[in-house]
């Protein structure tokens, strides 16, 4: 795999922490989109420099994750948003009540939607305005 290829794979992936320390040793010319991802050596990156890139997020990041919050002992409602707080927040807002937990799960995770299966990262790409809410789970069966 080529440099180039994990860059975007971070980008894509949300992963800020790789993806700017690839963008800060591609800035200070350490590496090139070109070279094999072997000769990325995050010894010589500016651990300095490449937390203030994150801190003033210079990819533009807006990471969301996805979140279930129980409503009562069988039903759970899963919630996109950009932290627990949030989720939880809305959930308030939305349902009047306070949720019984929040349990963050990996994007990658997949669910029956129908008689097909999607990822909740697949789902997100159908969404653009966060919070949101993505689906319920009914575990009385």
């Amino acid at each position: 795999m080529i440099v180039k290829d994990l860059y975007f794979y971070a980008i894509r992936l949300e992963e800020s922490t790789l993806a700017h320390y690839i963008h800060h040793l591609l800035v200070e010319q350490k590496i090139s989109l070109d070279d094999h991802k072997s000769k990325i050596d995050f010894d010589q990156a500016d651990d300095q420099k490449v937390a203030l890139l994150i801190q003033n997020n210079v990819l533009g990041f807006k990471k969301v994750c996805i979140y279930s919050l129980k409503m009562d002992h069988n039903e759970d409602v899963y919630i996109f948003a950009h932290s627990e707080q949030k989720a939880i927040q809305f959930y308030i807002e939305t349902f009047h009540q306070t949720p019984l937990n929040c349990q963050e799960y990996p994007l990658d995770y997949e669910i029956a939607r129908g008689n097909d299966v999607i990822s909740f990262r697949d789902m997100r790409k159908e969404i653009e305005n966060f919070p949101a809410i993505a689906g319920y789970f009914d575990n009385t069966w």
